[in-house]
């Protein structure tokens, strides 16, 4: 029986209990989930994509069929090299729903093999995005129930503290 490979990509810029979330879900439904950290030049991030990478290994170093790995240009593209068939995307809010649908419409046009599912957050992390992550560290705020112990100490770096 071939493996049930799924792609959640992202900018992840940094990871939050949200996405891990998401993920640990997923990996109920895959046997494999790969998480595509995009290389994608026009946004300003925090972290470098190898900074990226890494805190993501280092938050799932015990899970085995969580994979890390970045990818550049069509994301369906990246799919089908993969082996995979579904794209997992988190949906936090009704806001969310709208420009997702519209990105899984476009995908399926390039490729009626890849398919995608959407995942409502799990009501803890309703709220919670990366942007909002950033935002409260950059002040000082408490960020230790939004993202694992690692990725607050590289915040406390990245913001001098």
């Amino acid at each position: 029986m071939p493996r049930k490979i799924a792609v959640y990509p992202g900018s992840f810029d940094p990871i939050t209990f949200g996405h891990l979330d998401i993920i640990n879900r997923g990996l109920r439904i895959f046997d494999e989930v790969i998480i595509a950290v995009a290389r994608n030049s026009a946004k300003n991030s925090l972290f470098t994509i190898e900074e990226r990478v890494e805190l993501i290994r280092e938050v799932l170093a015990a899970n085995g069929r969580a994979k890390v790995d970045t990818f550049d240009g069509l994301l369906v593209n990246y799919v089908l090299s993969k082996n995979a068939t579904v794209i997992i995307r988190g949906l936090r809010a009704v806001s969310d729903f709208e420009y997702e649908f519209q990105i899984a419409q476009m995908n399926r046009g390039i490729s009626q093999d890849v398919e995608t599912l959407f995942m409502m957050t799990s009501v803890p992390y309703s709220y919670l995005s990366s942007s909002i992550v950033k935002e409260v560290s950059s002040l000082n705020g408490p960020v230790d129930g939004l993202v694992p112990p690692v990725v607050k100490k590289a915040l406390d770096r990245k913001y001098n503290r």
